[in-house]
């Protein structure tokens, strides 16, 4: 399902209140942070088992941390039964199938007044139920805490198989829960750090032909892909900037590397950085105006931003360790890291200006953090050693809870994409 277009027909259902979104205010949390408790009735009319839109939505929400999803009763909500429970909103809703294809409603109410606060329609072809599911949690999550969603949106990663001396790196893209994986790759080349826009469905990713690096960008709906660059140095962690037109990346030459932006219609690079350094794992913040990116030019891996023209870099990270691979989110409020310490990879998130350091998660190997589209989630891989391979998790940017994400085999360098459109 690549558009809302034909495949996919959304209509608004009328609704006699808003809800009472608490945004921001809600999801700093604090000591007294509580999820916004959500009855789901079964939606009459849906299929039974894991995959069914009820499931699917259910598990969403409950994966969603600031929401928490209670079993409600077949039915329109009896609000004064629900006011005891603890719930503070009620959704119900039908599914409808006919003929291949399939039209799914939902109406939320707020249990205190009764009223309705959000609803929607969706009609569209049976095989999209999954996605069908995915955007009406957003559509819950979005009434309910004032914040945009995430669940309708897809992750690329690096599937790995084979032994770890002889390991087989594909590109797969996946939805955010783990399903319908699709390998973009076919494993005859070894492929790393890949990222997605958060503008477009496209890929750009590194991949070793041999011995040969080269930077390509990828339409992850069309399968077509562009080699935009093939560097003779080593080159690491191509990154697209807001809008897509560039990538910034490091490429080296002898012991140091450098950052470098390519303009993706006239392939015309420039250099950002000049250091006897390694100044790698650049990240744009979502105006396009900064570089966040880890440099070891003050003797250790440390973090720094600077323009997104270059020049001069201010170093954010001064914390015991040494700090990698930043993501800046898209909400522009936080940047993600990993930093290595006496505790092993811890995953953790800044702001901007280095303050407010928060370690999310530590382990054995925690590494390469990516954000959410609302940037309230972090994606990571994880290696617990003992000779097997990494797998992705997701946690809060608050640290409060932490899921893994299913894949078919190892995995790594997880990218979150943008809300599909």
């Amino acid at each position: 399902m690549q558009s809302l277009g034909a495949a996919l027909a959304a209509s608004a259902l009328p609704r006699a209140a808003r809800a009472q979104a608490t945004g921001d205010v809600y999801v700093r949390g604090g000591g007294a942070f509580r999820p916004i408790v959500v009855s789901v009735s079964p939606l009459a009319g849906d299929t039974a088992g894991p995959n069914s839109i009820t499931m699917v939505l259910t598990n969403d929400l409950s994966r969603s941390v600031f929401v928490q999803p209670v079993p409600g009763k077949p039915g329109q909500p009896d609000f004064a039964a629900l006011k005891g429970s603890g719930a503070q909103f009620a959704l119900a809703g039908a599914v409808t199938p006919a003929g291949g294809k399939l039209g799914a409603e939902f109406r939320l109410f707020d249990v205190n007044s009764g009223q309705q606060v959000a609803g929607q329609r969706y009609d569209t072809e049976a095989s999209n139920a999954r996605r069908v599911a995915h955007l009406l949690g957003d559509a819950v999550f979005t009434a309910v805490t004032g914040e945009k969603g995430f669940l309708d949106s897809r992750v690329v990663f690096v599937d790995e198989t084979g032994p770890a001396t002889k390991r087989v790196k594909r590109l797969a893209i996946m939805d955010q829960d783990g399903a319908n994986v699709r390998y973009l790759t076919k494993g005859d080349e070894l492929v790393v750090t890949p990222n997605f826009s958060q503008d477009a469905q496209e890929v750009t990713f590194m991949a070793y032909a041999g011995q040969k690096p080269a930077v390509y960008v990828l339409d992850v709906e069309t399968g077509r892909r562009e080699e935009v660059g093939n560097f003779p140095q080593m080159t690491f962690a191509p990154r697209f900037s807001p809008g897509g037109r560039k990538i910034a990346m490091s490429i080296s030459a002898g012991e140091t590397s450098s950052l470098f932006l390519m303009d993706l219609a006239t392939r015309a690079t420039t250099r950002l950085t000049n250091e006897q350094a390694i100044d790698t794992a650049p990240s744009f913040s979502p105006d396009g105006s900064k570089i966040v990116f880890e440099s070891d030019r003050g003797g250790t891996q440390q973090l720094y931003v600077m323009s997104a023209a270059g020049g001069g870099a201010t170093r954010i990270t001064f914390g015991a360790g040494r700090y990698s691979t930043p993501a800046w989110s898209p909400k522009g409020d936080l940047i993600a890291f990993t930093r290595q310490g006496a505790n092993g990879f811890g995953i953790g998130v800044m702001k901007p200006d280095g303050s407010g350091e928060r370690i999310l998660t530590e382990g054995f190997h925690n590494e390469g953090p990516t954000f959410a589209p609302n940037g309230l989630f972090v994606m990571y891989f994880s290696d617990p050693g003992g000779g097997g391979g990494a797998k992705i998790f997701m946690s809060d940017v608050l640290g409060r809870s932490r899921f893994a994400v299913p894949t078919p085999h190892y995995a790594s360098d997880p990218s979150w994409g943008p809300l599909r459109k």
